[in-house]
């Protein structure tokens, strides 16, 4: 057992140093260059992507260490701005009435405007994170999950299975969240999966709220999800600055400040 270990860190290793080296890798690559099965390539970025500052991409990886912001794990962010983010997931929850179907993308927000809704009812919430089904399950919303491959870092489903899914699907109020929020970027994620499927999510909904904290604003992260057209508001925990404001007026997108507690 040892030696198989030291073998693919060995390997993961070499992978990082192609990487830096290149800038980015393919899975068809990864399986030339070190012999390895597809299945062992995948397994061996899902691990790195916690360890190293790389971003896994439909058919690789990218090196970002240049980015002192990465995509975090679930857990590691949930304590970031978590007073802000309760707030923000109050003024979401108060928006959400008793017949409502809501989408709820993965990220520590809206998992928290899941906890919120947990003891209301007359609910359905359609959701491809794993996390947001479990804190629901018992209670008495309906729960509609799509389906797909699971990123460990964010417990996010995502894949052409779930997109085919949601193509089915007519959801009322979508609550995405995001990374980055610009005027020029519109809303943005680190995770290209993470991208498409809440791409997917946002066609096949009536209203789509972008949720971010204050530290989310001006920021553009590397995959885009929707241009600020593709949006009616805005849920944040502060006012924002006077460019993304401006554009907020000019596409008509209504904004929610949450109330201090």
């Amino acid at each position: 057992m040892g030696v198989t270990a030291s073998k693919g860190q060995r390997r993961r290793e070499a992978i990082l140093q192609v990487l830096k080296q290149q800038g980015r890798i393919t899975i068809q690559e990864m399986v030339e260059r070190f012999d390895c099965s597809e299945a062992t390539a995948r397994r061996d970025l899902e691990q790195m992507e916690s360890l190293y500052p790389i971003i896994r991409t439909i058919g690789g990886a990218m090196y970002d260490g240049m980015n002192a912001v990465r995509d975090l794990g679930f857990a590691e962010r949930e304590g970031l701005s978590i007073y802000e983010k309760e707030r923000i997931a109050s003024k979401a929850a108060s928006l959400i009435e008793e017949g409502d179907v809501v989408g709820l993308s993965g990220g520590t927000t809206n998992y928290l405007i899941a906890k919120q809704l947990k003891f209301r009812s007359g609910i359905t919430v359609v959701t491809n994170a794993v996390n947001i089904a479990m804190e629901l399950a018992g209670s008495a919303i309906q729960v509609v999950v799509t389906g797909g491959i699971m990123r460990h870092n964010s417990f996010e489903l995502c894949g052409p299975l779930g997109e085919g899914m949601v193509s089915h699907l007519n959801i009322g109020k979508m609550f995405i969240g995001v990374d980055g929020i610009s005027a020029t970027g519109g809303i943005t994620t680190y995770s290209e999966q993470e991208a498409q499927i809440a791409k997917a999510l946002i066609k096949r909904s009536h209203v789509t709220y972008a949720v971010f904290d204050q530290t989310k604003i001006g920021k553009v992260s590397l995959f885009s999800i929707a241009g600020l057209s593709e949006l009616q508001a805005f849920i944040t925990d502060v006012p924002i600055g006077p460019e993304l404001q401006e554009a907020a007026r000019q596409h008509e997108i209504s904004l929610y400040v949450a109330d201090e507690q």
